[in-house]
């Protein structure tokens, strides 16, 4: 059995590695005409998302295709509980941002809404770069340095803020998500423990209703 100071730095460091890799996500995927893509994207509240987009044509070959103007992209944003957050049409490359307003599983659907393509009829396909960023990652620093006329040193003080408060809201998500999947367990177990008793009623009372039949 490893020490328990051991054990904590592990579970620390684990913890640490998990929070920033959970702050970027990058997908690669295709799509075709109309086709319509989701995902799920696990956030904090209060946090702000963006992401990066970028479509591309590809031929029958699979073989990427130059720009194309007439190439766009529908992004569908939908909360926790369903709720629509965003519905936009964008052109072949550009960016969406929105902010969550409450913690969990928030839904993102992309969609082609390009025109009848003569190379997308003719079995072509769209190819979709996207990069997703969370929270303090979202941020511009340079554009912020330029704005607040921030020193080198208020900038990375500000930074360093700005990456406590996303730790903060980050192990927020993840108390609401222990707390949650404790209530889902207690009802879980709680059908368990009652389902046998329950049959049992049902199965005396088939019985007594068989004899009192005969």
């Amino acid at each position: 059995m490893a020490p328990v100071g051991k054990q904590h730095s592990v579970v620390v460091i684990v913890l640490f590695l998990n929070f920033f890799y959970s702050l970027v996500s990058s997908l690669y995927f295709t799509i075709g005409e109309k086709e319509q893509k989701c995902f799920i994207e696990e956030i904090p509240d209060e946090t702000e998302v963006k992401g990066d987009f970028r479509i591309q044509l590809l031929d029958q070959q699979q073989q990427q295709q130059p720009a194309n103007q007439e190439l766009g992209i529908l992004v569908i944003i939908k909360d926790p509980d369903d709720e629509l957050l965003r519905s936009r049409s964008y052109g072949s490359e550009g960016s969406f941002t929105f902010t969550s307003r409450q913690p969990g599983r928030h839904l993102i659907c992309l969609q082609s809404n390009s025109p009848n393509l003569p190379r997308l009829s003719a079995g072509g396909s769209l190819a979709l770069h996207l990069d997703i960023r969370l929270g303090e990652r979202t941020n511009n620093y340079t554009r912020i340095k330029t704005r607040w006329e921030l020193t080198r040193l208020q900038l990375r003080v500000q930074q360093l803020s700005e990456q406590v408060d996303q730790i903060m809201r980050q192990h927020h998500y993840h108390k609401f998500q222990f707390e949650r999947f404790i209530d889902i367990n207690q009802n879980t177990n709680m059908w368990i423990f009652w389902w046998p008793f329950l049959r049992s009623l049902y199965v005396v009372a088939l019985v007594m209703w068989h004899t009192n039949t005969w």
